[in-house]
């Protein structure tokens, strides 16, 4: 799977496509590495967002849009062929008959309007199926609902009877199975009790993951750019368990240098680069966010250095697990998809294996293993 820093081997010529109602433009940027990779501009609403569909071998693209204040377009387009990228490898490894998609708003979420996300959902429909969105960084469940009044192509919803809602626990519960099968690996442990974690993170994702270990009896560190989201959460788990639960606040630099068991970040991707894996003194990284690895050479640090990776597009296939099964075969069954999701656990068990065997890094397994599918089969 291709890094950040090879990822724009292309032409930047862009070629006009189509307009749409209201003085929407949409334009086409040629790409040598993704089937297709669309940019939108509606002046009207604000909308600036992309869209890329890295490989459809499998079925039709999924993947979540997300919005985020980019400091530029090139570097909207350096994340979203990234982002679009690893879905293709985390359908194909999770057993799904979908390829690989994403979308970026460019923008503050705090300036997200419905008439912007009506915007984006226009964009959507203009791709009649080829691309299915769902929430990401930036958006949310009530998002997709302002979306859906212009496309039927969007899932994970608020929860009504054909919706799982927010696709988070379903993630969180992957990563949760994903350290078990870590600890169990490396450490020789079937219980998270007493297991040192720092999670690096408290979005979405990284608050359920929170909670489903202090309820598993993990010892807790945990760091997030935002202030108010470590407070607030360690006065909820106070509340909710106990005065004495194991659970400490540090800074980010702090957090990546503590001496634990497990380091789970769960924030934005490239966390891991030379810098950060000579801090590291955790066993296992097993955490729930995108694109971990800053280069393709992190991989093999990690493995030199003795440490457990667990490769993030394995680990966070939850997500895409429960919104592909709300989407594609209207399972809205979460006990069902739990089961699913479940599979994560010995989908990594073989990965560790195999690595250990063959003495080769964990992502370099993972992406054979994934590449083995996409590249030579197809689904009608």
């Amino acid at each position: 799977m291709q890094q950040p820093e090879k990822i724009l081997p292309f032409c930047w010529c862009l070629f006009f496509i189509s307009l749409m109602k209201e003085g929407m433009k949409i334009k086409e940027i040629e790409s040598t590495t993704h089937e297709k990779v669309l940019l939108c501009e509606d002046p009207q609403s604000g909308l600036e967002a992309i869209i890329a569909i890295h490989n459809t071998r499998l079925g039709n693209s999924l993947g979540g849009c997300r919005m985020y204040p980019y400091s530029s377009r090139e570097e909207a387009l350096n994340d979203v062929l990234k982002l679009s990228e690893s879905m293709t490898y985390k359908a194909a490894i999770a057993g799904l008959n979908v390829g690989g998609g994403k979308a970026v708003i460019i923008g503050h979420p705090k300036n997200k309007t419905p008439e912007l996300l009506r915007s984006f959902g226009r964009f959507v429909h203009d791709l009649q199926g080829e691309y299915v969105t769902a929430e990401d960084v930036g958006t949310s469940v009530n998002d997709m609902t302002y979306i859906a009044e212009e496309t039927p192509f969007v899932c994970g919803m608020g929860n009504t009877e054909n919706s799982l809602g927010d696709p988070s626990p379903y993630t969180a519960y992957g990563v949760l199975q994903g350290i078990r099968a870590a600890v169990s690996h490396k450490m020789n442990r079937d219980s998270l009790q007493g297991i040192r974690v720092s999670v690096l993170g408290i979005g979405h994702v990284g608050y359920h993951l929170c909670h489903m270990l202090l309820k598993e009896g993990a010892q807790l560190f945990i760091a997030d750019i935002v202030q108010e989201k470590i407070t607030r959460f360690i006065e909820e788990a106070k509340k909710t368990y106990s005065q004495d639960v194991s659970i400490q606040a540090k800074t980010v630099d702090e957090l990546i240098a503590l001496d634990v068991d497990v380091f789970s970040p769960c924030a934005m991707g490239g966390i891991l680069n030379e810098s950060t894996v000579k801090k590291l003194q955790a066993k296992i990284v097993a955490g729930a966010a995108n694109n971990q690895l800053a280069s393709n050479s992190i991989d093999q640090l990690l493995f030199d250095k003795g440490i457990l990776y667990a490769p993030d597009y394995v680990i966070n296939g939850g997500g895409l697990i429960s919104v592909h099964q709300e989407y594609f075969n209207q399972n809205v069954e979460p006990n069902s998809i739990f089961n699913y999701v479940k599979t994560i656990y010995s989908s990594l068990m073989n990965i560790f294996e195999l690595s250990q065997q063959q003495q080769k890094p964990t992502a370099q397994i993972a992406n054979a293993l994934a590449e083995s599918r996409f590249s030579r089969e197809s689904v009608s």
